[in-house]
């Protein structure tokens, strides 16, 4: 006789790294990378241990936002144990909302002891840019306006999983600024937008009915078909600046990853919203995180 395999108690590290949401983490990882790949590229050296506290940084910050998220959406009934995306441990019990907030809070201390390193290195900048990743991160799930509810979660992610995620690492690794960099945070932050959208375009029917206005709301089903292939596709356009920007370097091999992207346009349409958009929220968070993989190797070849 085979014995059923026990559930993980509440509390336990497996439960913890279910609500950290795991298979989107490369949103917040492979932007420090391709600012590293870039910085070398450039400088022919860079200060690994900025870059190194940047990416933990960054992967606290977005942990974090993860953790408030799964908090603040049960306490204000948005989840509940029949909602079609991946678990949730607050609506489903496993955790209660005031240990997982408790969570939260302290890896958003962790990445603000991070940035006090940080801003030591790279000054300002990295002050303004950490302060408003923090604050704005607590604002995603929090406020009468939480940016979660709103139109705005995509620009929000495009800015702070992209542009300023590249561009500050960058500027950690080297202490300048390069345009590179820019057009860099500007394609991967298309990806992680991409993301969230697909995000809120399966839970449209679920958010409209807690009075939520995400973009796919706004869009509609259609137009929100349409905003994910510019999304998925527009990265690859901004290969044509970047190689230009940084000549000799093979850049173009990103352009392995455009199949992938093209096949998740295609699929999109075809997909009632509901569990299925999982895996395509999943493979496009992969996408991103292979294009990233493929410019490092073309900015270091």
């Amino acid at each position: 006789m085979v014995e059923a395999k026990a559930a993980p108690t509440p509390g336990s590290a497996t439960i913890w790294l279910i609500a950290s949401r795991p298979r989107t983490l490369s949103l917040s990882l492979a932007p420090v990378a391709v600012a590293a790949a870039l910085a070398f590229a450039a400088a022919g050296d860079l200060r690994w241990g900025p870059v190194l506290i940047a990416a933990l940084a960054s992967a606290l910050i977005q942990i974090a936002t993860n953790l408030h998220n799964d908090a603040a959406d049960f306490l204000r009934g948005a989840d509940g144990r029949g909602r079609v995306g991946p678990q949730r441990v607050c609506a489903e019990g496993l955790i209660d909302a005031a240990t997982v907030e408790n969570g939260a809070k302290l890896c958003f201390a962790g990445a603000a002891v991070c940035g006090l390193y940080l801003v030591l290195v790279g000054g300002w900048p990295i002050l303004v840019g950490g302060a408003l990743s923090i604050f704005c991160g607590w604002l995603y799930s929090s406020g009468p306006r939480p940016i979660a509810a709103s139109p705005f979660g995509e620009l929000f992610v495009f800015a702070f999983f992209g542009l300023f995620a590249v561009c500050g690492a960058y500027w950690l690794a080297i202490g300048r600024f390069d345009p590179a960099a820019l057009v860099a945070g500007a394609a991967l932050g298309l990806f992680a937008a991409a993301v969230l959208l697909v995000n809120n375009h399966r839970d449209r029917a679920e958010d409209a009915r807690n009075g939520r206005r995400t973009l796919a709301i706004v869009l509609g089903p259609r137009a929100t078909g349409g905003a994910y292939a510019l999304l998925m596709l527009a990265p690859y356009l901004l290969l044509i600046p970047m190689a230009l920007l940084l000549p000799g370097r093979p850049v173009w091999t990103a352009l392995a990853a455009a199949p992938f992207s093209a096949a998740l346009v295609a699929r999109f349409p075809r997909e009632p919203p509901g569990p299925r958009f999982n895996a395509i929220l999943a493979r496009t968070a992969q996408v991103q995180a292979f294009f990233a993989l493929l410019i490092c190797f073309g900015a270091l070849a």
